[in-house]
């Protein structure tokens, strides 16, 4: 081996004295920095790329599209080919980028608890299908691994002590002092469970089924590097690192954001960057903000973190009509360095996390907000706080009927209010990411709730393409007015070098009522400023309050309207967006 090789293996040597300094390990460090660079796919100089520092592998074009494997499906055909579909038809001018849901065998948790890590769900399709999505769009995949399914192989195994996975799993014991541990769910964390060695209590962080990983074992370790070798192989460009904070445990702490666990994905970013420099990690990591934003490191961690605490204070705006906590959380934003970006959404296959807002909204504010969306048809949640009492954790509801009101009650204003969420969504600093429920206006599905005995299944409706598609043909309905303006958004926004992912971005003060903040291209030659009515009543803004530079010829970029009078006033309509910029980009 020569200099690039010896290099790496000095840089993954450096992260498992980190990830294992209280683990005695059988197998010595340099040879499992190795087997890692080598599970990777690295054998020797030719194959290792050296990285670029700080540079950012997506730009203002990245919209990416967050769905399940048969969110659309059609008789006679494989949910995966019917996506394909739906993609080409509807989203050819919008979506670069899918994140497709966990595809692979499951026993429950929509996905979420999987029994085969290297396998396509059948009833979905199969790994050509994949292929052929990641062929022509950036394809996003789950990582799904801080458990498994209790019914996997590995867990089968683990029960008759023998064979791979027989000492993959974390086990308590019933005595230790569990009290600090973070629990997301409400259910008991240790699983009695009977195996050929005794009785054991395995570690259960989100449900019985959900069987948590000891990465204490190196060679749990080893098998997630050669499963995201396979992803890599079927065409996966970035990579979701699912519920990634509960990864390290030790008993007698919070068990969640370890150092050890940050230093894992340290290494696995190492290991990935080398392979090629514009593989993407994105951590799903649903904690409070201040955690949440750890996970950059040093821009040697996570690309791009999930930007949790924006769905509840953007919920919260468009419903109370008053942008203060959006608007005060935005300023405290940093801004993410080159090499890293923000992942923006405001709905996804789980509900609105209330987490990430502790803290910056109070448990009354929290309270009302919760009571609103049980008005529009809502379902909560809870979790065990430290007390040992219930708190919300996650509204489930589809944002669209989350829109259709405010803590007043219903109106009629629930598709602007929902389009001018989502204008406020896609001007940020950031990668936006767009659930297809979102796209097409998908109301609640009461039925797959009752169906499944499950909250979440509120949001996971699964459409016949047939049916949608006459629903998308007609113009009176809520699902053609959605995608079509919704769709126009995206067209606009990714026209404009000042809404580049790392684009400069500054909070403006306009009052309560009127959400903005100024966006500036990197070669600085563009400026949008987006500014929103967030409230149900016509709003005034004084352009000379944003400073429009008057030797520049300026426009709204979605209604096409020239500003001729820097100095005069903006009316803007009940939930109206104007993105005025000094450069006209089509």
């Amino acid at each position: 081996m020569t200099a690039r090789w010896n290099l790496l293996h000095e840089k993954v040597s450096h992260h498992l004295q980190a990830i294992y300094a209280d683990v005695v390990l059988e197998t010595p460090v340099g040879e499992l920095a190795t087997q890692l660079i080598n599970a990777i796919g690295l054998k020797d100089d030719e194959d290792v790329v050296l990285p670029e520092a700080h540079c950012n592998y997506w730009d203002e074009d990245d919209i990416i599209m967050i769905t399940y494997g048969d969110s659309v499906i059609n008789e006679h055909e494989r949910p995966l080919f019917t996506l394909f579909r739906f993609l080409h038809t509807y989203c050819k001018n919008t979506v670069n980028n899918v994140h497709i849901l966990p595809f692979f065998p499951y026993s429950s948790d929509d996905g979420f608890s999987v029994i085969d890590y290297s396998s396509v769900n059948e009833s979905l399709g199969d790994w050509p299908e994949v292929e052929r999505i990641a062929a022509e769009y950036g394809l996003m995949v789950d990582l799904v691994i801080n458990h498994c399914s209790a019914r996997s192989v590995w867990f089968d195994n683990f029960i008759k002590g023998e064979g791979p996975g027989s000492d993959f799993f974390f086990t308590g014991d019933p005595s230790d002092d569990l009290s600090m541990v973070t629990r997301p769910r409400v259910s008991p964390l240790l699983r009695e469970t009977q195996t050929e060695n005794g009785t054991k209590y395995v570690w259960c962080t989100f449900s019985h089924d959900q069987v948590d990983f000891d990465f204490r074992n190196p060679k749990v370790l080893l098998t997630f590097i050669e499963i995201i070798r396979l992803y890599l192989d079927k065409g996966a460009k970035i990579f979701r690192l699912d519920a990634v904070a509960f990864l390290w445990k030790i008993v007698g702490t919070p068990c969640i954001n370890l150092p050890q666990t940050h230093e894992v994905i340290r290494l696995i970013r190492t290991l990935v960057e080398h392979v090629d420099p514009s593989i993407i990690l994105i951590t799903e990591t649903n904690i409070p903000n201040r955690e949440n934003l750890t996970y950059f490191g040093n821009a040697n961690e996570a690309h791009a973190i999930y930007n949790f605490s924006l769905p509840p204070l953007l919920v919260n705006t468009m419903v109370t009509g008053d942008c203060r906590y959006l608007k005060n959380w935005m300023m405290s934003m940093p801004p993410a360095q080159n090499g890293t970006a923000y992942f923006n959404f405001i709905a996804s296959h789980d509900g609105i996390g209330l987490r990430p807002a502790e803290g910056l909204l109070s448990d009354d504010e929290l309270s009302a907000l919760v009571h609103t969306m049980q008005n529009f048809g809502g379902k909560i949640s809870w979790r065990a706080s430290d007390h040992g009492q219930q708190k919300p954790y996650e509204i489930n509801i589809t944002l669209f009927d989350a829109m259709q009101g405010t803590t007043e009650g219903p109106d009629k204003y629930q598709v602007d209010r929902f389009i001018c969420a989502h204008a406020i969504m896609l001007g940020m600093e950031g990668i936006p990411g767009v659930y297809i429920h979102s796209l097409l206006g998908t109301s609640n599905d009461y039925e797959k709730v009752a169906n499944t005995g499950q909250n979440r299944s509120i949001n996971r409706k699964r459409w016949d393409y047939s049916e949608l598609e006459a629903l998308l043909d007609s113009p009176y309905s809520q699902h053609h007015k959605v995608l079509t303006r919704l769709s126009q958004l995206i067209r606009i926004r990714k026209a404009q070098p000042a809404f580049h992912p790392n684009a400069t971005q500054f909070t403006l003060q306009l009052g309560d009522q009127i959400f903005g903040y100024w966006r500036q291209s990197l070669d600085r030659k563009q400026s949008v400023f987006c500014i929103s009515n967030v409230s149900k009543e016509e709003q005034s803004v004084l352009l000379s309050d944003i400073n429009l530079i008057g030797t520049d010829n300026w426009l709204d970029l979605i209604t096409r309207d020239e500003i001729n009078d820097v100095g005069g006033f903006l009316q803007l309509k009940p939930y109206q967006t104007v993105w005025i910029s000094n450069q006209d980009i089509e």
